[in-house]
């Protein structure tokens, strides 16, 4: 049975894989094809589109294409997320750097983000404050960093590894930190946070075992365990972000059909107006929260 949720890999419920490379010189086609074959005895869906992208990552390597690629295919039909073996996920049009024990960014969280480059296209002043709390690779943030919009951006996150692999995807756009949410930031950000954005942690505890094979085994359980019903760290952001936001300025999470009406509560009741976005295409809900002006 299909959790009720969909915290799966981007090339799980949400996939979308990226064009299939033209296998380059180091690779021949005949070793995609057999790398073809082998990812598709694995059980991989997209295991030609697959193969290719392994091929690319084997042959950027500058060794040999055949050995690297041969090791590359194993450790996917091992079960390990095609973006850690590869080093890179797609997200919004960037290359965002991923590996071992890092959040995967959803392709769905798209959606999360075209909300926050709308909220911060309008923002006022002429270098709006936007924080990616829980940030994982930092994709969010460099995304917006990458908007266009000239902005003031941090990332933030309790896990040391994601801090590094943030750090890497936001070097030289915005500061990266490492701590429990809010205390992570610097206090001068307090009232002044035009865009907050906070992917949290969302799936119930219960419900984890459910998850794909990729997210349960390779990514932190800190990025996945929301708590007894998956609000718990929901909770925590939204009673403090009045505080971190300026008048007027945003809050946005994702959450799931079944948790929306409380995750609602829970935004009004820390002082924020909440509203509710649907994607059907991406099959995402965000929740957005605005502390009054």
């Amino acid at each position: 049975m299909s959790p009720p949720f969909d915290a799966s890999s981007p090339l799980g419920a949400d996939a979308r894989v990226p064009p299939a490379a033209v296998p380059p010189a180091a690779v021949p086609p005949s070793a995609v094809a057999a790398a073809t074959v082998r990812l598709r005895a694995a059980g991989c869906v997209f295991a030609e589109e697959e193969a290719a992208l392994l091929a690319e990552a084997a042959a950027s390597g500058g060794g040999d294409g055949l050995a690297a690629l041969d090791r590359l295919v194993a450790l996917r039909a091992a079960g390990h997320p095609l973006e850690h073996v590869v080093g890179w996920a797609e997200f919004a049009g960037l290359r965002i750097a991923v590996g071992p024990g890092v959040f995967v960014p959803r392709r769905r969280t798209e959606f999360l983000l075209a909300l926050a480059r709308d909220l911060l296209a309008d923002a006022p002043g002429p270098v709006p404050a936007v924080v990616d709390l829980c940030c994982g690779s930092g994709a969010a943030a460099a995304a917006l960093a990458a908007s266009g919009r000239r902005a003031e951006v941090h990332a933030a996150d309790i896990d040391p590894v994601a801090v590094g692999w943030a750090r890497r995807n936001l070097a030289g756009a915005g500061e990266v930190h490492e701590g429990d949410l809010y205390a992570a930031l610097p206090a001068a950000l307090r009232g002044r946070v035009a865009v907050l954005v906070a992917n949290v942690p969302y799936v119930p505890t219960a419900d984890l075992p459910l998850l794909p094979t990729e997210a349960r085994t390779h990514e932190p359980r800190v990025a996945l365990d929301g708590g007894d019903d998956g609000l718990a760290v929901l909770r925590r952001v939204a009673a403090e972000a009045g505080e971190w936001l300026a008048p007027g300025g945003t809050l946005l999470v994702e959450t799931t059909g079944r948790q929306a009406d409380t995750a609602r509560e829970v935004l009004a009741a820390a002082g924020l107006t909440p509203a509710l976005h649907h994607d059907e295409e991406r099959a995402a809900t965000v929740l957005t929260g605005t502390r009054p002006a």
